[in-house]
């Protein structure tokens, strides 16, 4: 099989196009003939040794893809086999992800794709929808399951509504009946994020956004789904309503967070941090059951005219896609496994 490699951290250039055996599935476990390969900002941070000690002597990487299973380990049923799934966590705690022609996972981790929804769609949930559902279920008086009215008469803010998870965090909101808003960075990633799903966008780089978002929202946010915390705590506690929550799931641009101790202390703030890898078993699947809920229900489409678009590489250009990542691409970066 086809399959892409790395035998030590660096840059986008360590990876390599390779020929390798098909994997075989042990006990518990499925292979996936991978269809469409999701690659996510995790994805270059693991390559490049950023936060991810390299555990193994070759990695091939992405946790996330979609795909059919050919083949089923023992205790897995036979008639998995031919089943349509999207992955999860593919390369977590294993050396081999979805940039192959085949991936070897755990069965849990290989979800049913219902009819209609393409492996497009499949490669984009993992990371994205899964970091979303633990953003908007963290506050301290729930929900801590989604489904259509679990946030009604919440207000969700989506910071960086025009990111994969971002995108996400609206589409799920919604479903889950939040009044949701967003904030963007120009006219552009506005209309991606309306075209999402959000009820009011903000460009956080026009007037006094703390003053637009509390003209929305009189009583405050809820929640708020941060993607940037250094640049945008001051805001968040501005719109912030009292025993509010701010979930965040990273810190782009790499800015210190300075904490107002004795502000949080009077909101009585929840400030929850999460990545997927810790977030303990019985979260994610929640988090996996929910997002397939929401798949079936139609409530999560991907594509430009859905608010997220799709940049497409081959699998031998799969460093161009890194490259893209890693660069702030907007949109979702695949990879087209199947036929390379």
């Amino acid at each position: 099989m086809k399959a892409i490699v790395y035998r030590d951290n660096g840059g986008p250039d360590v990876l390599r196009l390779v020929d390798r055996d098909p994997p075989a599935p042990g006990p518990g476990e499925v292979r996936v003939r991978i269809a469409v390969s999701g690659v996510n900002p995790t994805d270059w941070q693991a390559r490049s040794g950023v936060g991810h000690p390299k555990q193994f002597p070759e990695v091939t990487p992405h946790l996330d893809g979609a795909g059919t299973i050919d083949a089923v380990g023992e205790g897995v049923a036979s008639g998995r086999i031919g089943e349509r799934v999207w992955l999860f966590m593919a390369a977590a705690g294993r050396p081999t992800g979805t940039a192959a022609e085949f991936a070897v996972v755990p069965g849990e981790r290989a979800v049913p794709l219902p009819a209609g929804a393409g492996f497009d769609l499949g490669a984009s949930l993992g990371v994205p929808a899964l970091t979303a559902h633990r953003a908007l279920t963290v506050a301290e008086d729930g929900p801590r399951r989604l489904g259509p009215g679990a946030l009604k008469g919440r207000v969700v803010l989506a910071a960086g509504g025009a990111g994969a998870v971002g995108h996400a965090v609206i589409q799920l909101a919604r479903w889950a009946g939040a009044t949701v808003l967003t904030t963007v960075s120009g006219p552009a990633k506005a209309r991606l994020a309306a075209a999402a799903g959000a009820h009011h966008v903000v460009n956080y780089r026009e007037g006094d956004p703390a003053a637009g978002i509390r003209r929305l929202a009189p009583d405050g946010v809820d929640l708020v789904a941060e993607v940037a915390l250094g640049a945008n705590l001051g805001l968040d506690l501005a719109v912030l309503r009292a025993r509010g929550t701010i979930a965040t799931y990273a810190n782009e641009g790499g800015g210190p967070v300075e904490l107002d101790v004795l502000r949080h202390l009077v909101l009585n703030t929840r400030l929850q941090f999460l990545v997927l890898y810790t977030a303990g078993p019985e979260a994610r699947a929640a988090a996996v059951a929910d997002v397939a809920a929401a798949v079936r229900d139609g409530a999560l489409p991907v594509g430009e005219e859905h608010g997220l678009p799709l940049l497409r590489f081959p699998l031998d250009r799969t460093a161009e896609a890194h490259r893209a990542v890693e660069g702030g691409a907007v949109g979702k970066v695949l990879v087209d496994v199947a036929g390379a």
